[in-house]
């Protein structure tokens, strides 16, 4: 399976692999705790980009599958209830907020489209998920590590895998 549909794949198990990892951290060099689960949930962000070929209502039906699983399989597994309500939460917000600017934008070119669409969702996602997750568990200084570490790998993994893309559209182009 190639194009979108393996893309929409991809966006699945990166969310259901995210959150399971979502509460197991490593330090980040010079300020921060890195969540394990934003190392593979960078890569949401862009792959939903490759998704809205196929629509907006594709992009959303998506977003709503990878929500009810990946709230079907915290519970089954017992990730934390705070993790499994912020998680869903935040992926209706966080995504919607993303296809949105993606969508405003669907006549620039890629990587535009991706950069604007990632400036306002990785923010609002680390935000979000950060102090709805850990608000009375971890202190302030600790949530501002996560949303620092959150913020600069969630860009670097989104960002690398969009170039690439973008590299590999014109290298393809161009060898014809």
């Amino acid at each position: 399976m190639k194009g979108p549909h393996a893309w929409s794949i991809v966006y699945v198990i990166s969310v259901l692999v995210a959150n399971y990892t979502a509460g197991i951290f490593i330090p980040f060099p010079v300020f921060g705790l890195l969540s394990v689960g934003t190392i593979v949930f960078g890569l949401t962000f862009t792959a939903r980009d490759y998704v809205h070929t196929l629509g907006r209502r594709y992009v959303y039906s998506m977003i709503l599958v990878a929500g009810v699983l990946s709230l079907a399989m915290s519970l089954a597994l017992g990730v934390p209830t705070r993790i499994v309500v912020a998680s869903f939460l935040t992926i209706c917000i966080a995504e919607a907020a993303d296809t949105e600017v993606y969508q405003r934008f669907i006549n620039k070119n890629w990587l535009t489209r991706v950069s604007l669409s990632n400036s306002v969702s990785v923010p609002l996602d680390s935000i979000l998920f950060t102090t709805m997750a850990f608000a009375g568990v971890m202190s302030a200084y600790d949530m501002a590590q996560i949303i620092f570490a959150d913020v600069v790998v969630k860009f670097a993994v989104g960002f690398g895998v969009a170039l690439l893309r973008s590299l590999g559209v014109r290298k393809s182009a161009t060898s014809h």
